[in-house]
């Protein structure tokens, strides 16, 4: 009949700072399905060494190692992993439960492994605890747990996946003398149910309960003495493993997602910490993408609303080399003269000062703006109540004004309407015959409906006392031949002048550059944003770092049961894209925040989900980037000396 486990000639050799010590020399030893073994030995023995290749935590540097006749010696990573899922259960003198896991909780990790259902796995779990007298302790975390409650949870872990083989290591060396007889009870009644029982211990005592006593010293077995005949157990022979496996993967994601919450619970100053980066470089982008899309937008709005087929004349200061003002050398005149030019529809001068308006007992200090008729068209701004400046006014140097709307609450600010109120501008008397209709801020900040509209030729005579304009803003008609109008008043007004005293500025023009520079200000913005999210990164990878270091053993402990490389790789990288997805939310959260709030204080501001999007992936992706060397370091791990870290 074929031995259930057969070890011949087995050697294991370590190797440190290039010395070679071995630890087993040349190891034969067969164990029968039902057994009941004790391996004893003292420490230094090499009787861990042997549990470690007895349970496929290690594997032997030479020789061979067979279970149910199959050589197991060469097996990869993986196909340890799944031998020991389904053959083998652990019970370890220190327990080795997760501190963060309740007792169902880590009584499921096997079947996790081996890919059954949640709801399944929680039933047998509850129904393992039961069994031994802990189903009122089902939600307890270990800590709240007695060292033999601890035992017994971890002997339940052991059969979760039906542990053929229950690997039992000093199991009652951390008990009290009545915890470790009933561990001890336990363990005799899994062999009566027909499990194969090998017990580690350096207890001649509690090796006396075993049948079969295998004395270990100094690397070789020196003793094998059975208490009684070794016979076939039918209740071996008859054990069926209780879990079937679906997916060797993790089967629940979920199961991962809530051991990275636990583990952040766990160390919650320290995930603050860790998450600020990533907070602040996600809401960096969405708050510096909403306010500068909103800026830039208003901005654009305001170019277009002028036209694209517009220029503003203005006096040039590149000859200009004397000190104070640079010479205004715009007329009236010259806008008069370009409207006579082809493709052009309007010229608009304007002129303007600051004033000081008194209306009852009221002063405020404003700019006043002496223009033209075509001035509305120009700026496409439209009258809100009464009626704008006509040729009239022009003609007779009319003392009529148009007021802005934020003059207009200032100076009436009991609601009541201007119109056909004198307003004295700088002390003369102007009547209001106009309201304009409400602006808002430019683009560089200014109010724009802060100001007094009046007659350019009344303005030049009573207020401004000069005839020079400010700017002159002209349409054209045909916006493809824009270029070749521009050359034309340039050269127009050169010839006017004598001197090359003026610029021309293209609206089109300036709405390209304005584009570009926006979105270099955008792009540089969001470096800032992205250093802050690199920095967020290395946070995580430092916390996800020290997690392995700290949870070493625990890793150690979930290779034991089953779990592949993959599946440790999974797990931390999951935890990191977890904390990288919570610093995420907040981070969009507290972007949207920030650019509710510069809304609310006036600020234009333009919210889209890609910006959000865009944000909140990259906070995934840094997850992704930086939580995958710590994860890859979890999962390379070797089961042996993970469990054997302290």
């Amino acid at each position: 009949m074929t031995a259930l486990i057969s070890l011949k000639d087995v050697t294991k050799t370590f190797f440190n700072d290039g010395f070679a010590v071995e630890v087993l020399h040349g190891v034969s030893l067969d164990i029968e399905a039902g057994e009941f073994v004790a391996i004893i030995g003292q420490s230094g023995s090499g009787k861990s060494t042997l549990m470690n290749i007895l349970g496929c935590l290690d594997q032997p540097t030479s020789g061979e190692y067979r279970i149910d006749g199959e050589p197991v010696s060469d097996f990869e990573t993986d196909e340890l992993a799944a031998l020991r899922r389904r053959t083998f259960g652990f019970v370890f003198q220190s327990y080795n439960l997760i501190p963060t896991a309740s007792a169902r909780e880590n009584v499921e990790v096997p079947a996790i492994y081996a890919g059954l259902p949640a709801r399944e796995r929680q039933e047998r779990a509850d129904m393992l605890l039961s069994s031994l007298k802990l189903g009122d302790r089902l939600d307890h975390r270990p800590n709240q747990l007695s060292g033999g409650q601890q035992q017994r949870v971890s002997i339940a872990r052991a059969l979760m996946n039906g542990g053929r083989v229950i690997l039992a290591d000093e199991p009652t060396g951390a008990l009290d003398s009545q915890s470790g007889e009933e561990v001890m009870a336990l363990l005799r009644r899994m062999h009566e149910d027909g499990h194969t029982i090998i017990l580690i211990t350096h207890s001649r005592e509690v090796a006396e309960a075993a049948d079969r006593l295998i004395e270990i010293r100094d690397g070789r077995i020196i003793s094998d003495r059975a208490k009684k005949a070794r016979t076939a157990s039918e209740a071996a022979a008859g054990l069926q493993k209780a879990v079937k496996e679906g997916s060797a993967a993790i089967a629940d994601v979920s199961e991962a997602v809530k051991m990275a919450i636990r583990a952040l619970h766990a160390n919650l100053f320290r995930t603050v910490l860790t998450l600020l980066g990533i907070v602040i470089g996600v809401g960096s982008v969405v708050a510096m993408l909403a306010i500068g899309t909103g800026a830039q937008n208003s901005v654009l709005d305001r170019i277009s609303a002028m036209g694209s087929n517009v220029l503003l004349v203005r006096p040039s200061m590149a000859n200009f080399r004397g000190g104070g003002s640079a010479p205004v050398t715009l007329i009236p005149s010259d806008a008069d003269a370009i409207l006579e030019l082809p493709n052009v529809s309007f010229a608009v001068p304007e002129m303007t000062s600051s004033v000081t308006l008194r209306y009852g007992n009221i002063d405020y200090q404003t700019t006043a703006n002496g223009t033209v008729p075509a001035f509305t068209q120009a700026k496409n701004w439209k009258v809100a109540a009464g009626e704008f400046l006509n040729a009239d006014d022009m003609n007779t140097y009319a003392p009529v004004a148009v007021l802005g709307q934020t003059v207009a609450k200032t100076l009436f600010p009991d609601g009541a309407s201007p119109l056909g109120h004198y307003v004295l501008v700088n002390k003369i008397p102007f009547q209001v015959i106009g309201v304009m209709a409400e602006m808002g801020a430019s683009a560089g900040g200014n109010d724009q409906d802060d100001t007094i509209l009046v007659p350019l030729s009344t303005g030049s005579m009573r207020l401004f006392g000069q005839r020079n304009v400010r700017t002159i803003t002209v349409q054209v008609e045909d916006s493809a031949a824009i270029d070749l109008t521009q050359d034309a008043i340039q050269t127009l007004l050169d010839t006017r002048h004598k001197a090359e005293d003026t610029q021309i500025t293209n609206m089109s023009s300036v709405r390209e550059a304005f584009t570009e520079t926006s979105n270099t200000m955008k792009l540089f913005l969001g470096c800032v944003a992205a250093i802050s999210l690199l920095v967020g990164g290395i946070g995580v990878m430092n916390i996800m770092l020290v997690s392995v270091r700290e949870r070493t053993r625990e890793i150690g402990v979930r290779m034991a049961t089953g779990a592949r490389r993959r599946d440790i790789l999974l797990q931390f990288l999951i935890e990191a894209l977890v904390v990288s997805a919570i610093g995420g939310a907040i981070g969009v959260g507290l972007g949207l925040s920030i650019g509710a709030l510069a809304k609310v204080l006036g600020m234009p501001v333009s919210f889209t989900i890609g910006p959000v999007a865009l944000a909140f992936a990259c906070s995934f992706l840094t997850g992704l980037v930086f939580g995958y060397l710590p994860a890859r370091n979890a999962s390379h791990l070797q089961p042996a000396v993970a469990l054997g870290a302290d």
